[in-house]
């Protein structure tokens, strides 16, 4: 509340004056893109494997700085708020609506079901009821979102990064205190059972989305698509001052985050030695540690953490779906109240998605989960045919988007690696536009 009070005009809401240390910035993508997901289930990678998950994080580093040099200039030059008026100024309204359209249903779908899986998780730490735990953090996290805008997000997701990744470094230092917990040679331990090799090597590397090549492609691609054609994640990068700043910012973030999944890992390993090995429900290890192993403050702490990798994902959630709403498909110059309305108006859809869903569904959460790999390939593919030379019909555009969506689905149909998913939707939806676009042409010339 008293960080809104620097909020005069719509611009400040959504992008905080353009104002906002790179720093700060760059906790504040980790903490979005982190959910608690992220938090319990790559220990549980790393108690139940090996540290392969971290060949998708080398493809992050490569993928932001993609965003950085291709993109961000783009962003920046125009002086948008939404990137998607970038869409708009090089292919008209209809195409930017289309492609904010897309933007919002993945984020309605992926965050309000991710968003039940958290809740899932504050239940069984908690004891709370789902709808209780749904009520609980979706309100606290609305009403410092809606209060203070974009400003507010990044402060509070800076904090809540530092305190989720304190939960890592705080069970690392819990096992290494208890007496004759860890022998002193466990590193040539895990290293002698496999537990800690990161690279993978193979033939089925169209099938197999943890070999090398498929997964790192796969991480260079996904976060060329998250943090550059999501507006969730590019608007953070927006409200640094200069494009330097953002650069920074963004490439910073993707060491941050090989750091944290290394952390993460790190302790998922020293919990298999720990508790010996012994069987644990799937994703659920981290959390067992916090429950039986940890003292009562402590728990508490890592209570917090996990509350923390929540709301930044959902408050950065909220705040992009009214500036997106807004921007791509309202008047630009409506004011303050309107824009805090339309926040109110998103936040009461993700919490309803939350409630309505059950937990058990599996297939509505894999579809929630799976859906952006339908769509960043598309959008990013929309960004990038932008820079090129020459005249695209919206119906080309379209068309190349369809293409991309059911190149994916049949993928999957197929047994393809998810890990391609992305790179395929790209050159899919490129090789459409410039087919479809010489058939328009030859039509309109005969």
């Amino acid at each position: 509340m008293w960080q809104g009070r620097q909020n005069k005009t719509t611009e400040d809401y959504f992008l905080a004056g353009r104002s906002q240390h790179w720093v700060m910035v760059m906790f504040s993508i980790v903490a979005t893109e982190t959910s608690v997901l992220t938090f319990v289930s790559i220990p549980g990678l790393a108690y139940r494997g090996d540290w392969s998950f971290l060949q998708l994080a080398f493809g992050f580093i490569i993928g932001r700085i993609l965003v950085s040099f291709f993109l961000l200039p783009t962003y920046f030059g125009k002086g948008v708020v939404s990137i998607y008026e970038v869409l708009g100024e090089r292919f008209g309204t209809g195409i930017q609506r289309l492609s904010s359209g897309v933007f919002l249903v993945t984020r309605i779908l992926a965050d309000g079901i991710r968003f039940l899986a958290t809740a899932v998780i504050v239940q069984v730490l908690t004891g709370w009821s789902l709808p209780v735990a749904v009520l609980v953090i979706g309100i606290v996290t609305l009403i410092y979102t809606v209060s203070g805008g974009i400003r507010t997000v990044v402060w509070v997701d800076s904090f809540q990064f530092i305190l989720y990744l304190s939960g890592a470094i705080i069970v690392i230092l819990h096992i290494f205190s208890q007496p004759d917990a860890i022998p002193s040679g466990f590193i040539a331990d895990l290293m002698h059972e496999g537990k800690i090799s990161i690279f993978r090597f193979g033939n089925d590397i169209f099938t197999d989305p943890w070999l090398f090549w498929p997964a790192f492609t796969g991480g260079i691609f996904l976060s060329f698509a998250s943090h550059g054609a999501d507006y969730m994640m590019v608007q953070r990068t927006l409200t640094c001052s200069s494009l330097r700043s953002a650069k920074k910012a963004m490439i910073g973030s993707g060491l941050f985050v090989f750091l944290q999944f290394t952390l993460f890992l790190f302790a998922g390993s020293l919990i298999y030695i720990y508790l010996g090995d012994i069987e644990l429900g799937k994703d659920r290890e981290f959390a067992y540690y916090i429950i039986h192993e940890l003292p009562v403050g402590l728990r508490g702490l890592l209570l917090a953490g996990v509350l923390s990798a929540a709301m930044s994902t959902l408050s950065s959630s909220i705040n992009s779906l009214a500036s997106s709403t807004l921007r791509d498909w309202m008047r630009k110059d409506v004011d303050l109240k309107t824009a805090r309305i339309v926040s109110i108006l998103w936040a009461a859809v993700l919490i309803v998605i939350a409630m309505v869903f059950d937990e058990s569904d599996k297939a509505i959460v894999e579809v929630g989960l799976q859906i952006a790999s339908y769509t960043y390939g598309g959008l990013l593919s929309l960004f990038l045919i932008s820079k090129l030379p020459g005249q695209f019909s919206s119906g080309s555009l379209v068309l190349g988007l369809i293409a991309s969506f059911f190149s994916v689905f049949i993928a999957q149909q197929n047994g393809i690696a998810w890990t391609w998913f992305i790179l395929l939707a790209i050159i899919v939806n490129i090789a459409v536009v410039f087919l479809s676009q010489s058939v328009f042409s030859r039509r309109h010339d005969s």
